[in-house]
């Protein structure tokens, strides 16, 4: 018996940010060859969504990955209370985490109440919920190299599923300590879209989604843009899909595999919207 095709799905609202590519905008044009980089590169972002006492005190972690949910829920001009999330993220906050290693170790009354609860995965979705008031399903998923990937499989599964659109949101951030030894993330990245069942006036591309298992090797960024990221952190698997959704429209894009294991990848196929 054949396995049903999964439905074919809508992207709204992409989202991007990285300090030489700071929002969509500047990535969008830089992917498709006709920008140039940020120099100097863009500090780390101020999210609106906190109040200014919660947006001095978020990691950048939080406030990355708050930058670009808050952009893509605009650019797909859905009520960010209402719209499901999935966040993934392949390493969390490693500054908080090479913190709260080093304190324990050292002087563990000193380990700071605030940061212990921005140690947690789920941080940034809960930052997120409490300050968009979204009551809706949230999830944080990690699968390590292939985060990106399990975001966006999860999300795309949730959207078919229940027929409503979902938010997600991948981001990670750089080693510091002694993590360096055993990770290797180099800067900051995030990028965001919302992924609903139907075409709208919103609707970037569609999305044709399979799963292979016969390992099929990562797609590799064709832009000169993307080639100086590739190798920033896990969430720069993104970058071929990104790419594809900064051509121009009309256009389609050859299959997209994002290794979700050795064995097995997301195979994604776009069709932008004319």
């Amino acid at each position: 018996m054949s396995t049903p095709k999964p439905p074919t799905l809508y992207i709204e609202g992409p989202a991007f940010w990285t300090p030489t590519l700071p929002g969509w905008e500047a990535a969008r044009v830089a992917f498709r060859g006709e920008g140039a980089l940020a120099d100097p590169p863009a500090k780390r972002p101020s999210p609106q969504v906190l109040a200014p006492a919660e947006r001095r005190r978020a990691p950048d972690t939080v406030a990355l990955a708050l930058e670009v949910a808050a952009a893509a829920i605009a650019g797909a001009d859905r009520p960010a209370a209402d719209v499901p999330c999935v966040f993934t993220s392949a390493h969390g906050d490693l500054s908080i985490n090479d913190y709260m290693c080093s304190t324990l170790a050292g002087d563990p009354k000193m380990l700071s109440p605030t940061k212990f609860h921005n140690s947690v995965h789920n941080a940034a979705v809960g930052y997120w919920t409490i300050g968009t008031g979204c009551m809706a399903a949230s999830n944080a998923v990690s699968a390590y190299g292939h985060s990106f990937a399990a975001g966006l499989l999860e999300a795309a599964v949730q959207c078919a599923a229940d027929q409503t659109p979902v938010l997600l949101v991948g981001y990670d951030a750089p080693t510091v300590g002694a993590l360096a030894s055993v990770t290797d993330s180099r800067g900051l990245l995030a990028v965001a879209l919302v992924i609903a069942p139907e075409r709208t006036a919103r609707t970037v591309a569609s999305l044709d989604w399979s799963l292979v298992g016969d390992a099929a090797a990562a797609t590799a960024p064709r832009s000169a843009a993307a080639a100086t990221l590739k190798d920033i952190n896990p969430m720069a698997d993104a970058l071929p899909l990104f790419e594809a959704l900064a051509q121009a429209p009309g256009s389609a894009d050859a299959p997209i595999d994002l290794p979700l294991s050795a064995a097995l990848a997301l195979r994604l196929r776009l069709q932008a919207a004319g």
